[in-house]
């Protein structure tokens, strides 16, 4: 990659032009969450086919105790921190079951969206106006490294939504690996993982019948129209999603219609896209109980507890640092 410094173009600039640059091209799933891209993913996170939100929904509402005894807080004040947190709805009726509990916690919601995080700071304040909340905008991968650095207090670290599945196998691994670096010996983490199951399940949550998924997908496009300068026409484009069982993969593309020329001022170049050409713009990963365990153990962590919906779509498995 070049230097940012040196170009003057921004990450999202620098990385634009890197995957359209490539063979074949991709975009970065990390840059689908500027407001209007979180704004629609609420919309997804509703569809009657997205039963992921629905799954980790269930797990907190039927066991926010048990996830709290899993963590074994001992009556110690601890930092709730979400990374990618999202409007918060999901983690709302965990931080219920934690304040019922007694729970004596500092709330750190992280997200790149000011305006999912300006929501979700207004919902909290009215729901729990005793709870402190240390909202923070900005990519949490950048603060990793402060982690160790917020407070001396134990930590629950949260990465729900099956956030992880976008990772490919080895950045899922540097990424905890990352993480295993900045948390303390009592510290856990609860990730959310989408479980491998009937793929037309899957494959539908990736392509749903009121065309949400493709909005968000090409919504992308028009961010880098707005903020690059370019001239991506959208009705060229068309959604594709595809799962493969033996990889345990969902892969979302956008295919060009038409042979065309897109220029991009920001980056001083234009990129040709042949009639039916695919941009792959994201992976979503599931899971089986092996692969969550051998994950945990390659980056440094074991497993204390999973905790399973009732149809065992999803699980939330709750990690604490190996010794």
């Amino acid at each position: 990659m070049k230097n940012s410094t040196k170009t003057g173009h921004s990450a999202f600039a620098e990385d634009v032009d890197k995957g359209l640059s490539s063979v074949p091209k991709y975009l970065s799933s990390k840059y689908f969450y500027d407001d209007e891209g979180s704004r629609l993913f609420r919309e997804i996170m509703k569809l009657p086919e997205y039963y992921l939100t629905r799954s980790e929904m269930e797990i907190f509402t039927e066991q926010g105790r048990a996830i709290y005894e899993a963590f074994d807080p001992d009556s110690e004040a601890f930092d709730l921190i979400e990374l990618g947190a999202g409007d918060g709805t999901k983690t709302a009726v965990l931080v219920g079951h934690l304040l019922e509990e007694g729970a004596d916690l500092r709330f750190v919601p992280i997200d790149i969206s000011s305006e999912a995080i300006d929501s979700l700071t207004r919902a909290f304040h009215q729901r729990f106006p005793s709870l402190r909340i240390e909202p923070e905008i900005g990519d949490y991968f950048a603060r990793l490294e402060t982690f160790r650095e917020k407070s001396d207090r134990r930590k629950i670290i949260l990465f729900l939504g099956s956030n992880i599945g976008n990772f490919s196998r080895e950045q899922a691994v540097g990424f905890f690996r990352s993480l295993r670096d900045v948390v303390n010996p009592g510290d856990r983490v609860l990730i959310g993982f989408d479980l491998h199951k009937n793929p037309r399940t899957i494959l539908n949550a990736y392509d749903d019948s009121l065309g949400v998924t493709p909005k968000f997908n090409l919504n992308l496009l028009k961010r880098i129209n707005r903020e690059l300068g370019a001239n991506f026409d959208t009705d060229k484009f068309i959604h594709y999603a595809s799962y493969h069982p033996i990889e345990r993969a969902a892969r979302s593309f956008l295919i060009s219609e038409a042979e065309q020329t897109v220029k991009i001022e920001a980056l001083g170049k234009e990129f040709s896209f042949r009639q039916w050409e695919p941009i792959f713009m994201e992976i979503s990963q599931k899971y089986d109980l092996q692969m969550i365990e051998e994950l945990a153990s390659d980056s440094g962590f074991e497993v204390v507890r999973n905790f399973f919906d009732e149809n065992r779509f999803y699980a939330d498995s709750m990690w604490k640092p190996s010794s």
